[in-house]
This record gives structure tokens, C-alpha cells and sequence, in this order.
């Protein structure tokens, strides 16, 4: 059911101990409708799996989504919008995310990551922008990305193409009324890291501790939220100083 609250779409919400479930429990409590995105497969090639207690992610409206697909971006848009309304804001959480260096990444590896994470992310920007209707000034695009790259080059290079294209988007979209950012939560617990990584990184942090899935969460919400209107075309690292 369609209603007053303003409506925001959140991407890559697999696993209740994600980023993206953070924000969404955030965005929830602090007055959004949220409409979110999983892709099954996916975690069924990663060593955690899926996550069998999703419904107690705090959506609206929680879908499949196969991001690899170029079809997908409209085809999303075009359900969410007609069973909640029009698009508000949209947070870009999901990834493709598979360790690989220059000499052991396969082609097809490398042309999955730039699939997902930069041209779906791309249409998904380009549809939102297409569709918005929301009162100008209001419209809100938040992407997570990472710095990320060695021993990664994939994920690391097809983040570091989504910044361009966020940054694009600050421009192009600011008069109809939307902003765009990106956010590099740095290493953060969600279940990933081993011990001994999770304790090298704790004490390399200034304050001492790794980053929480709710740290990240609470930079979105703000940056979503009327305070954060002015807040146009940054890459903001948020990792408790770790950089």
C-alpha cells in the first residue's frame, strides 16, 4: 500500500549482519518507507550462504533481483513504483565482491563485477533520475563504494568506475533536484573477517574498533535526510580515521 512517507529504494540487502540492512532498519526508523533488493545466487556462491531470517529485515517491499541482467534496473523500478510509489531516494549497497589479483582474474570475473556494480549501477541512476517526482531539491542518490583493489582488482576497479559515475550524476541531475554521493565505509563487520584480520584493523583504527554496519547506516540516513541537502558530489570515507 502506497503512503505518505517518503520512499526509498535500497539495493544489496542479502544478509540481516549487512550494510544494507543497517540502513534500512535506519531509514525505517527515522520516517522512510523502504523497498529493497537481494540476489540469491549470489550468496549461495559465498562462503556465509543465505541468510534464511530475512524477513525480519524491516522493507516494505523486499525483491529478487538479478543486477547482471541490464533488464533488471527498469523492470525493479517499474514494481516498486507500482505497489509503493515513486522513488524518493536510492542507495546503491549491492556488489559483486570476489577476491582476485591482475594475474588470476578471469574475464568472465571481471566482466560480472563491472556488470553489477557499475552498469546496473548506472541504469539504476539513469531510471531514477528518469522517474523522480518528488519536490526538487529532495531527491537523494547514495553509493557505497571502497578503495579497496589489490587482491581485488575487480571489485576494487569497478567501485573506483562507480565514483565517476556518481560524480557524473551530481552534476547532471543537480537541476532536477538530486544529489549524488558516494561513501567508502572502510572494513567493516559483517561477518567476513577473520580474527587476526579483524584485530590488525581494530588496532591500525584510531578509536579502536572496527566499523559497524550501523556506522554506515547513520551517514546515509543523514545524507537522505533534509540536513544533508547540500551535500553534493563527494566521495566521503567514514572509517573512524583508519586512511
Amino acid at each position: 500500500m502506497k503512503s505518505e512517507r517518503p520512499l526509498a529504494l535500497v539495493t544489496g540487502v542479502g544478509r540481516r549482519a549487512g550494510i544494507g540492512a543497517a540502513i534500512v532498519a535506519r531509514l525505517a526508523a527515522t520516517g522512510w518507507d523502504v523497498a529493497c533488493t537481494h540476489w540469491s545466487p549470489y550468496d549461495d556462491r559465498m562462503p556465509w550462504g543465505q541468510d534464511e531470517g530475512r524477513d525480519e529485515i524491516a522493507a516494505a517491499l523486499e525483491l529478487e533481483a538479478d543486477l547482471e541482467d541490464p533488464a533488471t534496473p527498469s523492470t525493479l523500478f517499474d514494481r516498486v513504483t507500482a505497489e509503493l510509489g515513486d522513488v524518493r531516494a536510492l542507495v546503491l549497497a549491492h556488489c559483486e565482491s570476489v577476491d582476485s589479483g591482475l594475474l588470476d582474474t578471469t574475464t568472465d570475473s571481471f566482466d560480472r563485477h563491472f556488470a553489477v556494480n557499475t552498469r546496473a549501477s548506472w541504469l539504476l541512476i539513469r531510471e531514477f533520475a528518469q522517474r523522480y517526482r518528488g519536490p526538487r531539491g529532495d531527491g537523494r542518490i547514495v553509493a557505497l563504494t571502497s578503495d579497496d583493489v589489490v587482491g581485488n582488482v575487480p571489485y576494487g576497479a569497478s567501485k573506483g568506475a562507480l565514483d565517476r559515475i556518481v560524480l557524473a550524476a551530481a552534476s547532471e541531475l543537480g537541476p532536477l533536484g538530486i544529489t549524488a554521493n558516494a561513501v567508502n565505509p572502510g572494513p567493516t563487520d559483517t561477518g567476513w573477517l577473520t580474527c587476526d584480520l579483524a584485530a590488525a584493523l581494530a588496532t591500525r583504527t584510531p578509536l579502536g574498533r572496527l566499523g559497524l554496519p550501523r556506522d554506515c547506516a547513520n551517514l546515509v540516513s543523514f545524507l537522505l535526510g533534509p540536513e544533508g541537502g547540500w551535500i553534493n558530489g563527494q566521495l566521503l570515507t567514514s572509517n573512524g580515521g583508519l586512511s
